[in-house]
């Protein structure tokens, strides 16, 4: 199942939402229409998933792993050396192999740019978009990123915080977020022809003691 949904701004908004979302992975490939900069695939972590990425939240030792290379033995080896309990966490490289595997067969693409981190606070708190072609996210544990859609922007807020600068959120009822184990595809400013609609979106917020597993992959 695939749609495209409508998001909850004023009356007068006339112009589509540019994202796609669905449960089926063909929502993915939505990510190379020309009116698509954010496509999501909607899907509930499997339970030993779930538990791998536990494991790196409650560990004492704080997790980062960056790897950049082709998404093979070499990845698998990386993960199997920092992640925390190698036994409960092995769904959960599968899972993060599969993805990075997807993304170079996506993006036709040898190599893949790798981060998984373990967060104890927002990392890029203030709304902004990537200077980058396009970025798979999903957060294994922990809130999923924010998002604003297209006519909730105010594009000139964007950038280093200074006096007079306007506020980025038009609409702030139009706060949108990615759940919990989804997939996302963003589109930046990198990706040719979509220079002045890259996706606006922000790291969460986080309660004192929380933690968020993040995973970012980037075509390389």
């Amino acid at each position: 199942m695939m749609a495209t949904t409508p998001c909850p701004l004023p009356s007068d908004y006339d112009e589509p939402c540019r994202h796609a979302e669905g449960a089926d992975v063909s929502v993915l490939p939505r990510i190379f229409d020309s009116d698509i900069n954010m496509a999501i695939l909607r899907r509930r972590l499997p339970l030993d998933v779930e538990a791998g990425a536990r494991a790196q939240c409650q560990a004492d030792k704080a997790l980062s792993v960056s790897w950049l290379g082709p998404p093979g033995d070499g990845l698998r080896g990386e993960l199997e050396h920092h992640l925390h309990d190698l036994h409960t966490s092995a769904p959960l490289i599968e899972d993060i192999l599969t993805l990075a595997d997807a993304m170079a067969f996506l993006f036709d693409t040898a190599s893949v740019g790798l981060r998984l981190r373990c967060l104890e606070a927002a990392m890029c708190p203030r709304f902004h978009c990537d200077n980058l072609p396009v970025r798979l996210v999903t957060t294994y544990s922990g809130p999923g990123s924010e998002w604003l859609p297209e006519r909730a922007v105010n594009r000139q807020g964007l950038g280093a915080p200074k006096p007079g600068k306007p506020d980025i959120v038009t609409y702030p009822s139009a706060l949108q977020q990615v759940n919990t184990g989804d997939i996302a595809l963003l589109k930046g400013s990198g990706w040719v022809g979509n220079e002045q609609h890259p996706l606006v979106h922000r790291s969460p917020e986080l309660a004192v003691g929380q933690r968020r597993l993040l995973l970012t992959i980037d075509p390389a």
